[in-house]
């Protein structure tokens, strides 16, 4: 959600002399003029009172001695402008005012969406933006490496760091059907009940809604349910989403065209966190979710195992035995394929940033130790070790806090 300040507009008080010969009366400026006024600006009159001003008047008009001082102006600040997951919203919100209280002279502006749009903002509606940080590191080198800048000729990012993790979890609500039967043995069984209702984050927009229906494949051989995919997808889309075997992997095949069907029981959002209210509100049953973001809105909530959450290392070559894809014929010159993994999140600062400088201090900062007890703090653990690739590429300051890929 966008990231909004209010503006403060100060107005002049103008006194009104009636007394013929009086001069200006000098009026003491306002300690802030936003910037988007600065160029109207009226600057202040100290013109003295005139010699031949009559005694019973001048007493009244302050001189230049009586006045109280003009307080300095302070400096604008520089925005630094962000864009995150929207898992990210609330541990950003949490930094925002310990960065910008460590560096008065910048004003970091966030705004979230799911991690595919976060980066569509840089790559296809070409926003200067300084930070990007998607839920799913791959997205940064798959689109932004690939994409050149119209404008320079150079791709749109050169790096990036892998600097948090997090697991899946089955968030449930106040008015979730069955909710009072649900066990972390049997919520496949439940999810896909004939009229109960699930939220599903846009797989096309969104680096959880892929991973949702990774966690769905995963399933079905954990729990040895040969047809839950089918179950709970197949039918309820004017498009159907598909899963074939392709050697040792399941390959999942997202349309370019995703809709559900009239009355389906599946309700799709662009953005995981997006789904939230309508689990509230009892619109939605049962929501995949990231665990962080379950944590930080207080839901109930089953934890997944460790075979199915893509948060264990351990399990790591299990979670690659299913990929998704996206048909995307925006995506002609990019094959948009993920392989499941251990869920790891990325930032970047883009090669057209407008305030590189400032970006390399804002992050260097979230990923430092004040930045870590924010994001633990708020559920999100930073990773140990930051790791990034082309770490030559780095701001210098950022290459010291991570570890080659």
């Amino acid at each position: 959600m966008p990231h909004h300040r209010p503006l403060i507009v100060w107005t002049l008080a103008a006194i009104a002399v009636a007394c013929a010969g009086c001069s200006p009366v000098p009026t003491q400026q306002p300690t802030a003029v936003p910037a988007a006024i600065s160029e109207a600006r009226t600057e202040p009159t100290n013109t003295l009172a005139a010699d031949n001003t009559p005694a019973a008047v001048s007493t009244l008009i302050p001189t230049a001695t009586s006045a109280p001082p003009t307080t300095p102006r302070p400096a604008a600040r520089t925005p630094v402008r962000v864009f995150c997951a929207g898992s990210l919203m609330i541990p950003f919100a949490a930094l925002e005012p310990a960065f910008e209280a460590a560096n008065p002279d910048l004003d970091m502006l966030m705004e979230a969406h799911g991690s595919i749009q976060v980066i569509r903002h840089v790559t296809d509606i070409h926003e200067e933006i300084d930070v990007v940080a998607s839920a799913d590191h791959r997205l940064l080198s798959l689109l932004m490496y690939n994409t050149l800048n119209p404008d320079s000729g150079q791709p749109y990012a050169r790096w990036n760091i892998r600097f948090a993790t997090n697991k899946m979890a089955l968030a449930y609500g106040p008015h979730s059907q069955y909710a009072d039967e649900l066990t972390s043995d049997n919520w496949a069984e439940i999810v896909s009940r004939p009229g109960v209702r699930v939220g599903l984050a846009d797989p096309r927009f969104d680096a959880c809604g892929y991973r949702q229906l990774m966690v769905l494949q995963l399933a079905e051989g954990l729990y040895d349910r040969k047809t839950l995919f089918e179950d709970m997808l197949m039918g309820r889309f004017v498009q159907p989403i598909t899963a074939e075997q392709v050697g040792d992997q399941v390959l999942i095949h997202v349309p370019e065209v995703l809709e559900p069907r009239s009355r389906s029981t599946i309700v799709m959002r662009g953005s995981s966190v997006q789904l939230i209210p309508l689990l509230q509100s009892g619109d939605v049953d049962y929501v995949f979710e990231y665990e962080s973001v379950v944590q930080q809105h207080n839901l109930s909530h089953i934890t997944l195992p460790d075979g199915l959450n893509l948060g264990s290392p351990e399990f790591e070559k299990a979670y690659g035995q299913v990929a998704v894809k996206l048909d995307f014929r925006r995506f002609s010159a990019v094959e948009p394929l993920f392989p499941g993994e251990v869920i790891a999140y990325g930032l970047t600062i883009p090669t057209n940033a407008p305030q590189p400088d400032a970006a390399a201090r804002l992050v260097a900062f979230a990923l430092g130790p004040e930045g870590h007890r924010i994001m633990a703090e708020s559920y999100h653990p930073l990773l140990e070790p930051l790791r990034a690739d082309h770490l030559e590429l780095l701001p210098p300051e950022l290459a010291a806090l991570c570890q080659p890929e």
